[in-house]
């Protein structure tokens, strides 16, 4: 192969190497500075996130190790921070605790195999080129899910902010149940702490926003633990955290297990494409960056893929440290490169601190992560605007309060797609006529203003694609306006029309045969010809003619009206057209 063939093939394979141009003396201080940013802000998130997926807190910091920078080297995006996050945490608990006791070597083992599965089906899915997957699941479904899984999230974390005890509940209304019973036996010390902690992490949020509130907080409530602790008060510590280097692991490759947890993972899999690719671009719209789905897809497998053979748990896109990073002024994603490492050298130098971190400190903090999920903004709109969009979110949200939420997950996207596909498939079919008040006689629909429209020739317009699951839409439309106005020529404004598959290729043709049986002519008009290529490579536009395809409204018409009943028009006092003035 030529030198300069496997140079142009290179950048494909190693995404980075596009970026690596625009690498300087002052881009690498931005990214530094970002990068340091970075670090100290995952600090807490990575405690708190491997809490909520029911691992040792230390697995969250080796995911905010690892995940970030195999996802920022073969990503597209150049701000996206991928590490652990809340949803995919609570979904890897959800299906994990569910197999194995919560915190043991096998729980380990299932959630770095499920990472690994997670992996391998999303490197397939960007290999496969089925990036744009990602469009047809709305942020609604996100939404409901996001808002579901945080009140799961607060709702695992009180036992811990009030002190209880608690048995491992089958369901979040049997857990309320529990917790309701155990009110009586609140660890007031624990309660105090936690209280604390989440009114210092609020104020410094409030009047401070750019100081690490979470940060903060821990310290203050920790400060506060010990003092409670010496006074004879009982809290419950994290314990020992060894401080090291993400140590080599390896996932479960037996077949029976594999088959499994396939479908847990693929859920985690999707959740995690999701929610990656809708920051990206949400990030992408501020930065003017153009963002491969295709690719983000590559970089979100091959970073868990990774992760799972150095003790990393799922990842995705983090929303707060990727606004965070953009903000910090990061320029290339070595910003996150430098957060990963910067990260490494803080916990060795800090891991013996984190044993004096209180539990319910600690729950204080995944509290406020947990509401800062839910998108009360959003919900009201999509709530007041659409009522298809609210069965979907109320769907979601409920589903992941009472049901598995790797089916919630399924179910969510499941009625995205069915509402999808049943708007794709009920195009709009609207009457126009001219209108006579306007400058240039605009061709306006008759449902907005009553005109006058003429007896021999309907003009419709056609807003959507013609495919196998519109056509019977189509032609039942088409149908009832003959029912109530018998008229023999149909023009088909086809502006609107992106698409036509075969079958919808075959019903025209039936339906051309219709009219001229009838006496009269289906025709079109303003077709585009990248919705002519099937009609034209099957052989479908001949069979139609030629001549009954028009570049514009008016050519239509023209031509049409010398095929129309002149007896007809001698007698009408419609006149619409500007050929009926030479009748």
């Amino acid at each position: 192969m030529p030198t300069k063939s496997i140079t142009g093939l290179l950048p494909l394979v190693f995404p980075f190497l596009r970026w690596r141009k625009d690498i300087n003396r002052r881009s690498l201080k931005s990214d530094l500075a970002a990068g340091t940013t970075g670090a100290i802000i995952v600090l807490p998130q990575g405690l708190t996130f491997a809490m909520i997926a029911g691992l040792p807190p230390i697995y969250g910091l080796y995911t905010a190790m690892i995940t970030p920078i195999v996802a920022a080297l073969f990503g597209s995006s150049k701000h996206l921070v991928s590490g652990p996050n809340t949803p995919i945490s609570l979904l890897i608990f959800s299906v994990v605790s569910q197999m194995a006791a919560v915190g043991s070597d096998s729980y380990i083992q299932l959630a770095l195999t499920i990472t690994f599965l997670a992996g391998i089906f999303q490197l397939a899915l960007g290999i496969g080129r089925m990036g744009t997957l990602a469009n047809f699941v709305s942020q609604v479904v996100l939404t409901g899910f996001t808002a579901g899984a945080a009140i799961l999230i607060i709702e695992s974390q009180l036992k811990n902010l009030l002190g209880i005890t608690l048995p491992k509940a089958d369901s979040f209304l049997h857990s309320l149940a529990d917790l309701s019973g155990h009110l009586a036996s609140v660890n007031l010390y624990a309660l105090g702490t936690g209280l604390f902690t989440l009114a210092v992490a609020i104020i410094i949020k409030k009047w401070l926003p750019r100081w690490p509130n979470m940060i903060i907080a821990l310290v203050a409530g920790s400060v506060l633990a010990q003092i409670l602790i010496a006074k004879g008060g009982v809290i419950q510590l994290i314990g020992p955290v060894k401080g090291s280097l993400p140590p080599p692991s390896l996932p479960d490759f037996q077949f029976a297990n594999l088959a499994l947890l396939a479908p847990k993972a693929f859920a985690v899999a999707i959740l995690g494409l999701i929610q990656s690719i809708g920051i990206a671009r949400s990030i992408a719209i501020k930065s003017n960056q153009q963002i491969d789905p295709n690719q983000e897809f590559i970089g979100q497998g091959l970073s868990n893929i990774v992760g799972s053979f150095f003790s990393s748990y799922a990842g995705a896109g983090s929303f707060t440290r990727s606004g965070l990073n953009y903000e910090s002024g990061a320029k290339t994603p070595l910003a996150v490169i430098f957060a990963s490492l910067l990260l490494m050298v803080i916990v060795l130098l800090i891991a013996p601190l984190i044993a004096y971190l209180p539990m319910p400190a600690m729950a204080a903090v995944i509290v406020l992560v947990g509401y800062s999920l839910i998108d009360f903004r959003f919900s009201r709109t999509v709530l007041k605007a659409s009522k298809r969009q609210s069965t979907v979110l109320l769907i979601t949200f409920f589903s992941t309060l009472f049901l598995d939420l790797e089916y919630a997950v399924y179910i969510g996207v499941l009625f995205s797609l069915v509402f999808y596909l049943q708007r794709t498939s009920q195009p709009n079919v609207a009457v126009m006529a001219p209108d006579p008040a306007t400058p240039n006689r605009t061709f306006t629909y008759v449902v907005r203003k009553q005109l006058p429209e003429c007896p021999q020739l309907k003009v419709v317009r056609i807003d959507g694609s013609i495919f196998f699951g519109s056509i019977h839409h189509i032609a039942a439309e088409i149908r009832q306006l003959e029912e109530e106005d018998d008229f023999k020529h149909l023009l088909v404004v086809a502006t609107g029309i992106n698409f036509i598959d075969v079958p919808g290729s075959e019903w025209l043709v039936q339906e051309f045969k219709y009219w001229q049986e009838k006496g009269g002519g289906l025709y079109f008009s303003g077709l585009k010809l990248n919705a002519q290529d099937i009609l034209i490579k099957g052989g479908f536009k001949s069979a139609i003619g030629e001549g009954h395809f028009y570049t514009s409204k008016e050519e239509a018409i023209a031509d049409i009206f010398q095929k129309m009943d002149p007896a007809i028009c001698q007698s009408c006092t419609k006149r619409i057209f500007l050929e009926c003035g030479g009748v």
